[in-house]
């Protein structure tokens, strides 16, 4: 927390960022059927890392669950009555999940509606400001086995990045930071922002390293084959 306790504004990189992000199409394989689906919402929040330059809040989900087991993502879940919409959701999940304080968060924009069809979720990307961090971790020991803040640096190295072949036989962008293989469905939105935010860098390309996450999934737990 900055010193005089007043938010540090928006940075203008940020800013940019979901400027663009809200105007980038949706993959096909990500659009929205006209009807149906469950409706939730992710917390995709940047803050500035403790070692300098952006970062992206993350949690690892317990082995052993029904669904995503073992998985890292975004604080997320499903929008309840309560909610106030998507950006409520996504807070409030926040804060359940990694005790996040959300007096600390300044909401930018939600970003358009994404579909997985595996699990019929119509999931709300909110994308967000850490102006004043506050402590972070597995608030919920039963659902969350451990929280990151993750440097966007880490993401864009090219020695961090492979890909997954998915069991239905489609690969796609992964990232192994802080002890985690970032895969499926949170992997592919930060692959997008790296490429918005102009922070890719050139990597192996097809020679990457591809991973088979059935093994992944045996290993924690979770036989569905959910990205």
């Amino acid at each position: 927390m900055n010193g005089d306790h007043r938010p540090v504004p928006v940075p203008e990189w940020l800013g940019a960022l979901a400027e663009a992000a809200a105007r980038a199409p949706v993959p096909r394989v990500l659009r929205p059927p006209s009807d149906g689906g469950r409706h939730s919402a992710v917390l995709v929040l940047f803050g500035e890392s403790p070692e300098g330059g952006p970062d992206v809040l993350l949690i690892q989900r317990n082995n052993g669950l029904r669904r995503h087991s073992g998985q890292p993502a975004f604080p997320g879940g499903s929008i309840e009555p309560g909610d106030a919409g998507a950006i409520g959701c996504a807070l409030r999940e926040a804060g359940e999940e990694t005790g996040l304080l959300p007096a600390g968060v300044e909401v930018l924009c939600a970003l358009p509606e994404l579909y997985i069809s595996r699990t019929d979720f119509r999931v709300t990307p909110v994308l967000a400001w850490w102006h004043t961090p506050s402590e972070v971790g597995p608030a919920d020991p039963a659902e969350v086995a451990s929280v990151a803040r993750v440097p966007v640096a880490e993401l864009a190295d090219p020695a961090n990045r492979v890909r997954t072949r998915h069991p239905d036989g489609s690969t796609g962008p992964a990232f192994r930071v802080r002890g985690m293989l970032v895969w499926g469905f949170t992997a592919a939105i930060l692959n997008q922002l790296l490429v918005l935010g102009r922070w890719e860098r050139p990597w192996l390309g097809p020679a990457a390293e591809t991973i088979d996450v059935l093994g992944v999934l045996r290993a924690s737990g979770d036989h569905d084959g959910t990205p």
